[in-house]
């Protein structure tokens, strides 16, 4: 199966880019003081100068006091992050690669003692106590107004230091997700109940950011059926549901969707071979990508517990068969780029033997 696929370029409005492969958001925490360093700025123009048509940042912090949960994550907000930004945005372009950053809150997965502010904890829809103690703040429509202020914020600072567009983190059981996951959000209001209403949090603060950088300005939303607190769980059922869901989302502003699955080649829904990017794209009609163990014989679940274990170099066979098909538009690799930054160049020279396999160990190193 050729590779050219994989290598076409891809028009969004003023988004061009050279090729469909992306590079997938992943958490490094090699930012000391939320600020991106020279490491990190070489990390991603590495992979820019390799043919990486599109990097998604890792998750950048908005400027909300509890939007961090993790040592060494990078900030999107304050003006030495910014700056730091803005060096890994002209590196990248220098190479002829396009970036957005992703913007998250990490929500109630926050712990106390956590940086910058030890004394915070998580927010969340709902109240947590443990022990007579808060451990979740259950966040009022006041808090709402500042979080959803803090992304537009971002976003409009993304675009003034001459990002391609920004990703807002809508998956994995933070806190965008906990809002739309019926076992995190048990509020009465209006951001409760049905799907609908506990959609709202989202839909409102995809406007605010639409509204802040304008039209044109690209915006991808990333979501997922699978939390991080349950691998088994799902939003949605059907494909008729999942139209319902998304549907509003696409109408606030979102012009792609990120469909994030722990393996690519899994049907979302039985009687299709659809996976989530591809019933995303057929529903919405709007551009998406695909990611999931993307060119490695063994996805990342193995990898999060202390093991020895490697994932190999796989066929792309069935990816590009689904990409030629125009099941989805895009193509986002995780950990095969966080291991060999040269992955793309490879793929695209015939040269899938010299890929570097992933092990653990490639986790505690910038390369």
């Amino acid at each position: 199966m050729p590779v050219q696929a994989l290598f076409k370029p891809f028009h969004l409005g003023a988004l061009e880019l050279p090729t469909r492969v992306v590079m997938a958001p992943m958490t490094r925490s090699f930012s000391p003081g939320g600020v991106p360093n020279s490491k990190v700025i070489e990390y991603y123009r590495r992979r820019a100068a390799a043919g990486v048509g599109l990097i998604i940042t890792e998750g950048t912090t908005v400027g909300h006091i509890a939007s961090n949960g993790y040592p060494n994550v990078p900030q999107f907000f304050g003006d030495a992050p910014l700056a730091g930004w803005k060096k890994v945005v002209d590196a990248v372009h220098a190479e002829g690669g396009k970036i957005v950053p992703q913007l998250w809150h990490v929500g109630s997965v926050r712990r106390i003692g956590t940086e910058p502010d030890a004394s915070v904890p998580g927010y969340g829809p709902t109240e947590k106590l443990k022990d007579g103690q808060v451990v979740v703040h259950g966040m009022t429509k006041q808090d709402i107004q500042d979080v959803i202020a803090a992304f537009a914020q971002a976003a409009k600072d993304a675009q003034s230091i001459g990002m391609d567009g920004v990703e807002i983190h809508g998956a994995h059981g933070y806190l965008i997700d906990q809002f739309f996951w019926e076992g995190s959000n048990q509020r009465t209001d209006e951001y409760g109940g049905d799907l609908a209403n506990r959609s709202r949090f989202a839909i409102e603060l995809i406007q605010a950011v639409r509204a802040a950088v304008g039209e044109g300005f690209p915006i991808i939303f990333r979501f997922s059926q699978w939390k991080q607190q349950d691998y088994t769980a799902r939003l949605v059922q059907t494909p008729q549901a999942l139209g319902e869901f998304l549907k509003p989302l696409a109408d606030a502003g979102v012009d792609i969707f990120h469909c994030s699955t722990r393996r690519f080649w899994e049907p979302e829904f039985d009687g299709s071979e659809l996976n989530l990017a591809g019933w995303t794209r057929k529903l919405t009609g709007k551009p998406t990508i695909t990611v999931g163990s993307v060119g490695l014989d063994g996805e990342f679940l193995q990898f999060m517990v202390n093991t020895d274990k490697v994932a190999q170099p796989a066929s792309l066979e069935n990816l590009l068969e689904r990409l030629n098909k125009e099941e989805f538009d895009l193509v986002a690799v995780g950990r095969a780029l966080l291991v060999d930054p040269d992955w793309a160049q490879k793929v695209r020279e015939g040269r899938e033997q010299d890929i570097l396999p992933f092990s653990r160990k490639a986790l505690m190193t910038l390369v």
